[in-house]
């Protein structure tokens, strides 16, 4: 194999950057909702797409472990190449941070500039992504001292926080998700990137593939490739939005509405096909920086009127607009400019697969000293 000098193209490099677990619990944001991209092939261990490359992340003790994996697909630019790509594809192993002499990669980063530049690079794409510049345990802190519901649920669901992701990736995963539950939609988007996408490179015997462009989403046979891979009316909102936001506003349209106001922002995404108050709020909260966007669903009606307003929306069988101001108007007066945050943490807490004990993933335990090495120390 030709020797690779770059920490993002080599499989077995693994890095780690320090993140307590009360300021990020993997088990629990990569399989809630927020992101439809990432399994956990083994215990403890997810892979995922962002950036358009293939990340493996673990957590262990203080720390996030991630290695990334060379694109060795095909590359969509030239699909003459296509058949010769699909000859020529690598697979890799799936490694653990502990099959790795990790000293001696942090010996090589210090002589090889560029290695070094690619773990900044490699760090800042997982700083932005988690959002690790907001201090998490500030936040649930605050947010306890406020409301003493959260209080009792903090306690066991720590280090929820809320993801940056792409604007495109985003909003075209949560039109899918009208009427639709986690892992149907994870299964769709998975169908969806591999019918539109690029493929990227294949994990054992997982093939991984980028979240189509706008253009291929817009594309004329695009409606109907969704409709027999199982989307249903949802195809026809997806290729519509696709060709709305092109013709109409540009391709960086959508991540120019981090620029500006939520309620702008809001507004603007509500007039695309197949985007209502509750898609366009994930969007604002997932990807546009909209901290204060309360999405709401059923799901999140229940919890408001079970834990804070017993008597909202009696008698009303569907989410009604009043009552979803409502809702969003009371948690935003009672958790702040974060409130997006909160709604985020309980309705990770409320999801069947976290109710039993038995399923509740535990904090990561931390290592302990030696009584001989404790002795040597002093």
């Amino acid at each position: 194999m030709q020797h690779l000098t770059s920490l993002s193209v080599c499989p077995t490099l693994w890095r780690s950057i320090p993140c307590k677990p009360s300021e990020l619990r993997l088990d629990f944001v990569l399989p809630c909702g927020q992101s439809f991209r990432w399994r956990e092939h083994s215990p403890g261990y997810w892979s995922g797409v962002l950036h358009g490359r293939v990340w493996t992340l673990t957590q262990k003790e203080e720390h996030i472990w991630y290695t990334v994996y060379p694109n060795t697909g095909e590359d969509d630019s030239k699909p003459q190449k296509a058949a010769q790509k699909r000859a020529t594809k690598r697979k890799f192993p799936h490694t653990t941070p502990d099959s790795v002499k990790t000293e001696t990669i942090k010996e090589e980063v210090v002589e090889d500039f560029h290695l070094n530049a690619d773990y900044r690079k490699d760090c800042e794409t997982l700083q932005d992504y988690f959002q690790l510049h907001v201090c998490l345990r500030e936040l649930y802190r605050q947010w306890g001292e406020s409301d003493k519901n959260f209080q009792k649920v903090a306690k066991d669901f720590p280090g929820i926080r809320i993801l940056r992701q792409d604007p495109i990736e985003c909003l075209f995963s949560f039109i899918c998700t009208s009427n639709n539950h986690i892992s149907r939609i994870t299964g769709m988007i998975e169908r969806l990137c591999h019918a539109l996408g690029r493929s990227l490179c294949q994990l054992d015997s997982v093939e991984y593939y980028s979240f189509p462009t706008l253009q291929a989403l817009a594309a004329d046979d695009t409606e109907a490739k969704l409709r027999e891979l199982g989307f249903g009316y949802r195809a026809k909102f997806v290729s519509e939005s696709a060709r709305t936001i092109l013709h109409k506003h540009g391709p960086d349209w959508l991540e120019s509405l981090r620029l500006v106001p939520y309620r702008e922002a809001k507004s603007a995404l509500c007039a695309l096909p197949g985007v209502g108050a509750k898609v366009a709020d994930c969007v604002c909260l997932m990807a546009l920086d909209k901290t204060e966007a309360v999405p709401v669903d059923t799901h999140v009606w229940q919890i408001a009127k079970r834990d804070y307003l017993p008597q909202l929306g009696q008698g009303n069988k569907s989410l009604t607009d009043r009552v979803y101001r409502e809702i969003g108007d009371y948690f935003h007066s009672l958790w702040g400019p974060y409130a997006g945050w909160v709604q985020g943490v309980l309705f990770c807490a409320d999801l069947k697969k976290f109710q039993s004990s038995e399923e509740t993933p535990k904090l990561p335990k931390p290592k302990t000293k030696s009584k001989k090495k404790m002795k040597e120390e002093s």
